[in-house]
């Protein structure tokens, strides 16, 4: 295809009102990485909001784009499975690692119980003191009044030192998980037509092998509150060491639970103040907003865009009939824009009513169980910036992955002025 060709396949890929309804499908991760996607969602939410898409990454698929809709299926899950894959296309034959997230009940809710400890209440009390003095750390070390990579010197980083210590992981070590983590994601599944599934299959075998050294010294220990210590020890987990894709999926379903969420969210937040100066001069002004605006980051920025669940039996559904083993796909990052479930939704709104009313960590048996690590995270952050920087300036433009699931970034270029003393 010539270049011209390519522009204006571009073009028309860039205006989904300028399409045929029928072939409406938002699946390609580049629709996310030039963020068209906002519009897609706003026409399918407005004409056809339970769509059948006939080319997705591996088959057909439908749409759930409004926000009631997608809670009605979150909540349905005795008809709307989660078995088998949990993003849009089918992970390839021979390589379908399974994880509690991706699994009905009652293993689902067994292996998760094992695990939520690592995030439980009490653990939260515990870590936020270690997480205020390494956030302090990081922002001591960022250079004044020049311009540095927010992603790679805060974000990942920050996040993959809360993640080290969540699995006890060597500190040296740590900055495998976001590139684990990276791998991971990296998937045709997932719109990325570009990603290398042998690569990725390497890669992660890699990540296999070495938490599997991991649970053998956990096992052999006294039991603790690190992910790997707490599956190890738990009856109802202890052997899933003898299941490597399981292991393996499990590991991945932490990981990138553990990273990617949190670490896309701290780089939006800086974004979106930019994005809306007004927000950023009211949360100069009074910080104590700081909790509310972390909830309005989580639901404006959307880490986990979508998840996906397969009908077990056919069923009639906002005038639709869906079928035995059609795959049904619950766009939060539609339902998080959703002008009839939240107010003003195009607009960041740091001391927003019901702040917390969002999609983002999804509903029911299956919300994200690290969500409280999540917001306290973010939360501490933003109490440490306000204490240093009179601003955070975005400087160039974000870049941003190739991805229909993890909305996620890889560069954005700020520069910081300090407090005047």
């Amino acid at each position: 295809m010539s270049d011209q060709a390519l522009k204006q396949a571009a073009l028309k890929q860039s205006d989904p009102w300028s399409l045929p309804l029928e072939t409406l499908d938002p699946s390609d991760g580049v629709i996310f990485q030039n963020e068209w996607h906002h519009e897609y969602f706003k026409r399918l939410r407005e004409e056809d909001p339970v769509h059948w898409s006939p080319t997705g990454p591996t088959g057909p698929y439908w749409s759930i784009t409004k926000f009631n809709d997608i809670i009605e299926i979150e909540k349905n899950h005795k008809v709307f499975s989660s078995e088998r894959d949990i993003v849009i296309g089918d992970n390839p034959e021979g390589f379908s690692p399974t994880m509690f997230i991706s699994k009905d009940q009652p293993v689902h809710d067994i292996q998760r119980k094992a695990a939520i400890p690592a995030v439980g209440p009490q653990r939260i009390s515990e870590l936020e003191d270690l997480i205020r003095s390494r956030v302090g750390t990081i922002l001591d070390s960022l250079p004044l009044n020049e311009e540095f990579d927010w992603v790679d010197t805060v974000s990942i980083e920050l996040t993959t030192q809360l993640l080290a210590t969540l699995f006890d992981f060597p500190w040296e070590d740590r900055r495998l998980l976001p590139y684990w983590s990276d791998a991971t994601t990296t998937t045709d599944t997932v719109g990325n037509p570009d990603a290398d599934e042998e690569e990725r299959q390497r890669v992660l075998m890699e990540c296999l092998e070495y938490f599997t050294k991991l649970w053998h010294e956990r096992a052999a220990q006294p039991p603790k509150f690190d992910f790997i210590s707490l599956l190890a020890h738990n009856p109802n987990t202890k052997d899933m060491i003898d299941d490597p894709l399981d292991f393996l999926g499990n590991l991945m379903l932490l990981i990138v639970g553990g990273n990617d969420t949190s670490r896309n969210s701290i780089s939006g937040g800086v974004r979106f103040l930019n994005q809306f100066p007004g927000e950023y001069a009211k949360l100069k002004s009074d910080h104590s907003l700081i909790p509310s605006m972390v909830s309005e980051i989580i639901r404006f920025q959307t880490p986990l865009a979508h998840m996906r669940r397969t009908a077990l039996e056919d069923i009639e559904f906002g005038g639709k009939l869906i079928k035995k083993g059609d795959r049904v796909v619950m766009w939060y990052i539609s339902g998080n824009r959703d002008a009839e479930a939240i107010d003003n939704p195009d607009q960041f709104i740091i001391d927003r009513d019901q702040a917390r009313r969002h999609l983002s960590f999804g509903f029911g048996i299956h919300r994200c169980m690290g969500n409280r690590v999540a917001e306290m995270q973010i939360r501490v952050l933003w109490e440490e910036i306000m204490k240093r920087f009179e601003n955070i300036e975005v400087v160039g433009e974000p870049e941003l992955v190739p991805s229909n699931f993890v909305l996620g970034y890889t560069k954005l270029p700020v520069k910081l002025t300090p407090l005047s003393r």
